[in-house]
């Protein structure tokens, strides 16, 4: 597994071994009716001479695909995410066959005026889907745009609040982690709990997630503290929490500051023996096997190992290691690959999009919610001393089971539509 890609998408955003098998949680629910597509002022509906053609495509209106990503950003490292992320784009085009796919490229640069040029240029030459953009607020600017000529945006930000009305969220989200280990540790028992949550845009969104799902969990939640994200400012919130008859505690953060809370929880009463301690997908660090205080904690993240063969690819293809956040970007052409038969300009329909079976991913299943974010399949690792371990396997299938169904093998996709290979 790429190491680290969800802490990277949240760093943005903001400036497993159990020895007697524990219940599996059920399927989750079905996704509720879908509101209406947005209303596009001036659609884009049919194919028109002065649109973007090269030659060597196939036969008929290309399949226009337009990519906003920061290749002119003032910061180094975000132009080489942006140049690997168009790599795995290229390389999902290659992998799907289809030679009628065209992607056209513009400069989300920092944001703002740069985004916006970026989406009328891609429209202009006849974009039917755009693939990006990687900020907030590039994504804010740049959706009215694209939903006036009906065009879905596939983004890759981590900020909720710009997803919805034809703007769709690809990356990967807090919220889904945390719903995911709080609803596993409540199918184990687990009812009282609390939550270490530091003072910053990912501590919001980790404890409004926190909150809805213990509650959906049918749990209790006896505290919820607060921190600056600092060592010495998380100690007395630590020890506010292991003075409470806590028997799971939520800690949305990661490193060392993950560490010293922990030890610190241990310290106060509340160690692996009295509580369970949680996290998200940024505790995918091989460091954490050495910290005995986290011996036994729960995580939520894709199915280790999951993007191997993504990996291989991308090696084979261009001789390095893809950037973090790279899968996203094949996942997305890969998407509008498998959706691109059909008749142009009505083809990435609402309804496509938000099929509630959902599709296979790089990094597992997949599939869009109505507020525009993506539901992702999760498996749940428990920390050991030789490194994490699957305690539940990441779910295979959106679709729920009933009592007299035949169980499914651990590997069936029933429903399931391969977006990735």
């Amino acid at each position: 597994m790429l190491r680290h890609a969800r802490l990277c998408a949240i760093a943005m955003a903001v400036a497993i071994a159990a020895c007697t098998p524990k219940p599996e949680i059920p399927a989750p629910p079905p996704m509720t009716v879908a509101p209406p597509a947005p209303v596009a002022g001036n659609p884009l509906d049919r194919d028109q001479p002065n649109y973007l053609r090269l030659p060597g495509l196939g036969e008929g209106t290309p399949i226009r695909v337009g990519i906003i990503l920061p290749f002119g950003s003032s910061a180094a490292g975000t132009r080489a995410l942006a140049g690997s992320m168009m790599k795995a784009a290229e390389l999902a085009m290659f992998d799907s066959g289809n030679r009628n796919i065209l992607l056209m490229t513009a400069d989300e640069g920092n944001g703002g005026a740069t985004a916006v040029n970026a989406a009328q240029q891609l429209l202009a030459q006849g974009a039917e889907v755009i693939v990006g953009p990687l900020f907030g607020p590039s994504v804010s600017a740049v959706a009215p745009i694209a939903r006036d000529r009906g065009v879905p945006v596939l983004a890759f930000s981590t900020e909720r609040s710009v997803a919805g009305n034809g703007a769709y969220l690809l990356s990967f989200l807090p919220q889904n982690e945390v719903r995911r280990v709080v609803s596993y540790a409540a199918a184990n028992g687990h009812r009282q709990f609390a939550m270490l949550s530091p003072q910053n845009a990912y501590g919001d969104v980790a404890k409004d997630a926190f909150l809805q799902s213990v509650q959906n969990a049918n749990g209790n939640v006896v505290d919820v503290e607060r921190f600056a994200p600092n060592a010495s400012a998380a100690m007395g919130p630590a020890g506010q929490v292991a003075k409470t008859n806590a028997d799971a505690v939520m800690v949305a953060t990661y490193g060392s500051l993950l560490k010293a809370i922990s030890s610190t929880l241990s310290f106060n009463g509340a160690g692996k023996d009295r509580v369970k301690l949680l996290g998200t997908g940024t505790w995918d660090d091989p460091s954490l096997a050495r910290e005995a205080s986290l011996e036994g904690a729960w995580y939520a993240a894709p199915a280790p190992n999951a993007d191997e063969q993504f990996i291989a690819k991308y090696r084979a293809a261009f001789n390095s290691a893809p950037a973090q956040l790279a899968s996203l970007a094949y996942d997305a052409v890969s998407l509008v690959a498998l959706l691109s038969p059909g008749q142009p300009y009505h083809r990435f329909t609402q309804a496509a999009l938000m099929d509630p079976n959902g599709f296979a991913g790089v990094n597992g299943i997949f599939r869009f919610n109505v507020d525009g974010t993506s539901e992702r399949g999760l498996a749940v690792l428990e920390l050991t001393a030789n490194g994490p371990v699957v305690v539940s396997p990441a779910p295979t299938t959106f679709l729920q089971r009933s009592s007299s169904a035949a169980p499914q093998s651990p590997g069936s996709t029933v429903n399931v539509r391969w977006a990735s290979r």
